[in-house]
């Protein structure tokens, strides 16, 4: 089978929603032979800030010398990106033979998207001779098909109000849906959150006979760098290459549960693993800088709590450009109010789009709810042409293109193919 049908079959799943629970995905992964059992692993949660904390963790490992396998969620451009082993993509090949060897077992049992995608990675690492696996959660934590893995260690990077239809509307309900990663006898690590958060997971940690870690307890912060401690050392953060003060914590998260599991403080390793994130697993789209003149900005900040850290770094150059202009779309299920209350006094031009996915607002959704606000704002049904025609402008203006990762994704895509 032709990738494109195999991808189109893969996408046609969606048509079966978002299905939490781990009937399916067990029922799956022993149809598999529970891959899932044949490497170790570290599984991370949060509202935001997991998809930079698994990506340091791995490339951390990496730079030890283990082979890794990378399990992110969504993609940006291909769908091989969700699924790397070092710094290697998933094939084609093996995607399209996955899919065709199981595609009786996926019909029959009306198998999700990412129920296939999630038991194909643990398969992948495990036909790959994987030794480690770093899983990021797709939804919440207790009922999400990753939380088949029975891991090392878990990582809660932070908690905020987000997919509140699914997880709850309280902080203390979030959290404990994502302190349902947490498997009896591990460790458990946790970053900078509200104390109810903090509190409800400590006390899931506790239940569950776990050693556990909170950050704040192991961070010395100051104005430009962080310091860590380890067990035996220290380890101090200035920077890394992926943008925002943030980052740092993020970072600081990483090495703690890195060195912690794998007692391992060498400092070369460690740094080594931080400088060259990027290029040993691919991430983007946190603060990145597509254009330095004029200064263009994709950021996949997706509920107020992302926003904010973006705005904390946004505000320190804002002021150079004397026309801001940002692109903006979000998923019916964020707090997309309070979103568009906290970026409208940083721009002077609003544009609206959209996202070919079937929890996205519309364009007239968008547009209704910055009547409300008094925002003016613009349709924008082709991002890209906008994006394209901006690189040809001047010095005095910036573009933001903020939101959901699928409209960065689809973006992407679609310049890539017109350049």
């Amino acid at each position: 089978m032709e990738i494109k049908k195999v991808l189109d079959k893969l996408y046609s799943l969606h048509q079966f929603g978002i299905k939490l629970g781990l009937d399916n995905i067990k029922a799956f992964l022993e149809h598999l032979g529970n891959p899932q059992n044949n490497f170790k692993s570290f599984h991370i949660a949060g509202s935001n800030g997991k998809g930079s904390t698994v990506s340091f963790i791995a490339s951390m490992l990496m730079e030890k010398g283990i082979k890794t396998g990378l399990y992110t969620s969504p993609h940006f451009v291909k769908f091989n990106e969700r699924i790397r082993v070092g710094r290697e993509q998933i094939s084609d090949g093996y995607i399209a033979s996955f899919v065709e060897e199981n595609i009786a077992f996926i019909e029959e049992h009306s198998l999700t998207f990412f129920e296939v995608t999630t038991g194909m990675a643990f398969k992948y690492f495990s036909d790959s001779g994987v030794e480690y696996g770093v899983i990021e959660t797709g939804l919440g934590g207790r009922l999400d098909a990753t939380n088949a893995i029975l891991p090392l260690a878990s990582a809660i990077t932070t908690i905020s109000l987000e997919h509140t239809s699914f997880l709850g509307d309280t902080i203390a309900q979030i959290a404990f849906e994502k302190a349902g990663i947490i498997k009896p006898d591990s460790k458990v690590f946790v970053g900078i959150m509200p104390p109810e958060a903090e509190e409800v997971i400590g006390r899931q940690a506790d239940e569950k006979n776990c050693s556990k870690y909170f950050l704040k307890d192991f961070i010395t912060v100051n104005d430009d760098y962080l310091r860590l401690k380890l067990n035996k050392k220290e380890f101090t953060i200035y920077s890394t290459p992926l943008q925002g003060r943030h980052q740092l914590f993020n970072a600081a998260l990483a090495v703690k549960t890195f060195s912690t599991v794998m007692d391992e403080e060498d400092q070369n390793i460690i740094s080594r693993g931080i400088a060259n994130v990027v290029v040993n697993t691919g991430i983007q789209g946190r603060y990145e800088i597509y254009s330095e003149n004029p200064r263009i900005i994709f950021d996949s900040a997706h509920n107020p709590e992302g926003v904010g850290i973006f705005l904390n770094e946004f505000k320190k150059v804002y002021k150079k450009y004397k026309k801001r202009s940002i692109v903006f779309t979000a998923l019916k299920d964020k707090a997309v109010f309070e979103m568009l209350t906290m970026l409208v006094p940083y721009f002077t031009d609003f544009y609206c789009t959209t996202v070919n996915n079937e929890r996205a607002m519309t364009i007239e959704e968008l547009m209704k709810l910055c009547r409300e606000l008094g925002i003016r704002s613009k349709p924008l049904a082709e991002p890209e042409k906008l994006v394209s025609g901006f690189e040809k402008r001047g010095k005095e203006e910036c573009l933001v293109v903020l939101g959901s990762m699928y409209m960065l994704g689809q973006l992407k895509e679609k310049i890539s193919k017109n350049a």
